[in-house]
């Protein structure tokens, strides 16, 4: 059985482009490939339609577990999220206590984590010392380079 996998409705959309995208463009130039690579002569010393067979089985690969992720996929309503808390989903405004710095982060399934995007993995020590704390709270978060305090600031949808 498949693991179920929650998903915002933007990650969960992401999914099914990746996957469109895949379908409809990349298996039928990988096709192409394996095509033009036949027309080319003896297929046991072909490297070249070797390369192109090996290129689709991982595409076809990539297709089958896309498939899967978005059959086990769960949306997530965050229509219904408790704004009163820190939650998946959560975008919460913190402030280092110590040197006031604020961060602004959205606490993501692990699936659609971007650091760039500011969104952080739920199942990560820094995303999961904030669950369940409020406004206005302070949290000490274990890093690396040692504990560091936090203030909750805001906490959106």
């Amino acid at each position: 059985m498949s693991e179920i996998k929650y998903y915002s409705e933007e990650g969960l959309q992401k999914l099914r482009d990746e996957l469109h995208h895949l379908i409809a463009f990349d298996r039928p130039a990988a096709a192409a490939a394996i095509a033009e690579a036949r027309d080319k002569g003896d297929l046991s010393e072909n490297a070249e339609y070797d390369a192109a067979k090996e290129a689709q089985g991982h595409l076809e690969a990539r297709i089958s577990k896309l498939q899967e992720l978005v059959a086990n996929a769960r949306l997530l309503d965050e229509s219904k999220i408790d704004t009163s808390k820190v939650l998946l989903l959560s975008k919460i405004t913190i402030r280092n206590t110590k040197t006031k710095q604020k961060q602004v982060y959205t606490i993501v399934p692990e699936s659609e984590a971007n650091l760039k995007e500011a969104k952080i993995s739920i199942t990560s020590p820094f995303a999961s010392s904030f669950l369940g704390h409020k406004v206005g709270e302070v949290v000490d978060v274990n890093v690396p380079a040692g504990k560091m305090t936090f203030e909750i600031l805001s906490i959106e949808r």
